[in-house]
């Protein structure tokens, strides 16, 4: 899902994913604007491109309105074009690159148009056997639109589909050949389908309002449209939505203790007042801080998260030290993806435009710093001379996760292990390399507590994936 150019020093942060949403209003309401809401809320979750599609079940079979485009939300969608798209069943998507280039053509929903009539597709994750699968599929005279995985899956369940009973046969189908990180929204002329990959790396969740059921990334979506959240679909679990009601198939699900969910959901990604299979965002995050102070506490006068995420980790440690916590970053809310970066010969920094210290709330005390992650090292080195030049008389980094070791091929924008700052580097050079008085990390062992047991992978940290990597790099072009 993008690319990441070490020169960009704002960029040196971990990326958000991609969102999806669905709905089908079964009282034959146009959808596309509670889509765009939907997708509002997921906005964090990818700012590259975003799109809808929208299809009428009582109206032509397999007639679908399709509207996309680069940039935000609200920059791509105006009340003119959501107007013109009429249907009561759709999809609709926020991306973020991670495979395949940041071109309109990549950008989400896909619609097919096939022998047995049209497929909308959304898609949030990375597979790792794309390349190898896109070859077949090209060997017998495939031609594809776009650079990304996606579309290898659209491809598959089409195929599948021409031989199968049903469509979400086909999904199942194409299950059984794809190899990775993902969960999928489908829309067919009259059902809504939903899964996720048998590990359950990415989060899925349904909700229902009135007499529309919905799939969504996140329960931050449900929230902004007021439907209530039902439940999680589960890792492996195909869901089948049809004026008849919903249908599971759950054949596909491994046993709970391979499940291996993204821990980054729960540290960065997610909105806080998101919750991913029962367990709570926010309440994940001040559980990190509260490890972080229970493990290697510190003596400081106040205690401080650099946004967003850092937050609620700070507030964790605050609760677990009694050290005060205290805001001491004010964050520019309208630097989004479009935003001009300053080149290497100017004096502005990317970091102090998107961020700068109240100096108020640091000078002449003892700080503790609390981030998500360091990834290479250059936006923790800038933030900890920001707190120094602002009076901090102490600067005590503590980090809400383990070191990032080793590359993530499921959807995270790790970049390549010579790239980050704890390859080959002891705890201690790190914190020689950003300039701190201290350094921690989460203990590998607390990010299990961290979110009540739930299955997780931990690969970027110790390099146990819960498959085997690809044998070529499908890392996109990040990879540079």
């Amino acid at each position: 899902m993008g690319s990441i150019h070490v020169q960009e020093e704002w960029e040196d942060r971990l990326h958000e994913e991609c969102g999806v949403f669905g709905i089908y209003d079964f009282d034959g309401n146009d959808v596309a604007s509670t889509i765009y809401y939907g997708l509002f809320a997921l906005q964090h979750r990818g700012q590259e491109s975003c799109g809808i599609a929208v299809s009428d079940t009582n109206g032509p079979k397999g007639k679908v309105s399709l509207s996309k485009g680069m940039g935000l939300v609200n920059e791509v969608f105006t009340q003119e074009n959501l107007e013109n798209l009429h249907g009561n069943i759709g999809v609709g998507h926020v991306r973020y690159s991670t495979a395949g280039s940041s071109t309109r053509e990549n950008a989400q929903p896909l619609v097919l148009n096939y022998i047995k009539g049209t497929l909308g597709l959304a898609h949030n994750g990375n597979l790792i056997n794309a390349l190898e699968l896109r070859r077949e599929l090209e060997r017998t005279g495939a031609i594809f639109q776009t650079t990304i995985d996606s579309e290898v899956i659209a491809y598959h369940i089409a195929r599948e589909r021409v031989n199968t009973h049903s469509v979400e046969e086909a999904v199942k189908h194409a299950m059984g050949k794809i190899k990775g990180a993902y969960s999928l929204i489908v829309m067919s002329p009259r059902k809504l389908i939903g899964a996720r990959d048998p590990f359950g790396f990415k989060p899925l969740c349904i909700g229902k309002r009135d007499n529309a059921y919905i799939l969504a990334s996140e329960t931050c979506a449900l929230d902004t449209i007021n439907a209530e959240y039902i439940r999680d679909v589960e890792p492996g679990e195909i869901v089948t939505i049809t004026e008849q009601g919903i249908v599971s198939d759950r054949s596909l699900c491994l046993s709970k203790e391979k499940e291996a969910r993204c821990v980054f959901e729960y540290i960065y990604f997610a909105r806080p007042d998101s919750t991913i299979d029962g367990t709570s965002v926010y309440h994940s995050r001040i559980m990190a801080g509260r490890y972080l102070a229970m493990d290697e506490p510190v003596e400081a006068d106040v205690v401080v998260g650099v946004p967003e995420s850092g937050n609620a980790a700070a507030l964790g440690y605050s609760l677990q030290s009694g050290i005060p916590y205290g805001t001491a970053f004010v964050k520019n809310s309208y630097v989004g993806r479009t935003f001009i970066k300053p080149k290497q010969s100017n004096r502005e920094s990317s970091v102090r435009v998107k961020l700068n210290v109240l100096q108020e709330a640091v000078k002449g005390k003892r700080v503790i710093m609390i981030d998500d992650s360091i990834v290479r090292g250059t936006t923790s080195g800038r933030i900890v001379n920001m707190l120094r030049e602002a009076g901090a008389t102490e600067v005590h980094v503590k980090i809400s996760s383990p070191p990032f070791l080793y590359e993530c091929y499921f959807g995270t924008d790790i970049p390549s292990r010579e790239q980050l700052i704890a390859y080959n580097r002891t705890i201690e050079e790190i914190r020689d390399v950003i300039g701190a008085d201290s350094l921690s990390y989460l203990k590998e062992e607390r990010l299990k507590e961290m979110v009540n047991g739930l299955g997780i992978c931990t690969g970027c940290f110790n390099g146990t994936y819960p498959m085997d990597p690809p044998k070529e790099d499908i890392r996109g072009e990040y990879q540079k």
